[in-house]
């Protein structure tokens, strides 16, 4: 019975303009679990084909706008309206802990420094192209 009002709740936020924070949060979620599959499969890659580091590194930025292009179309789904402004928060959000990560791993402001906005661009980018052809 809690289970069904739930739901019932979940879609009437979304008809009277709520934030459906835990659909949200499992659509990021989703968006990682996808990341890791497809950054496993490169590592695969790299050490079967022994690949150099400039189509690694196109790699991984694609990974990183496909991962936000599915988060923004699943978004985009769910909501009614102004989709692309979802995709594009996704795509954000997917970049902050993006970068939360990176900090709490090199510990150095300087880990950012490099393509900071040059991710920034493409993972929220990659969020709103999702949510607009949704």
């Amino acid at each position: 019975m809690v289970q069904g009002t739930n739901k019932m709740r979940s879609r009437q936020d979304v008809k009277e303009g709520g934030i459906p924070v835990f659909f949200l949060l499992k659509t990021l979620l989703f968006a990682y679990i996808l990341t890791a599959g497809m950054l496993l499969l490169l590592a695969f890659l790299l050490y079967k084909m022994q690949l150099s580091e400039k189509p690694v590194s196109v790699a991984i930025i694609a990974i990183y706008v496909l991962s936000t292009l599915f988060a923004g179309f699943i978004t985009g789904k769910k909501m009614e309206s102004r989709k692309f402004l979802w995709g594009f928060l996704m795509g954000a959000g997917y970049f902050c802990v993006l970068a939360l990560v990176s900090l709490a791993v090199k510990q150095s402001p300087d880990a950012l420094s490099n393509s900071f906005f040059t991710t920034l661009t493409l993972c929220a980018g990659g969020g709103m192209l999702g949510g607009m052809l949704s």
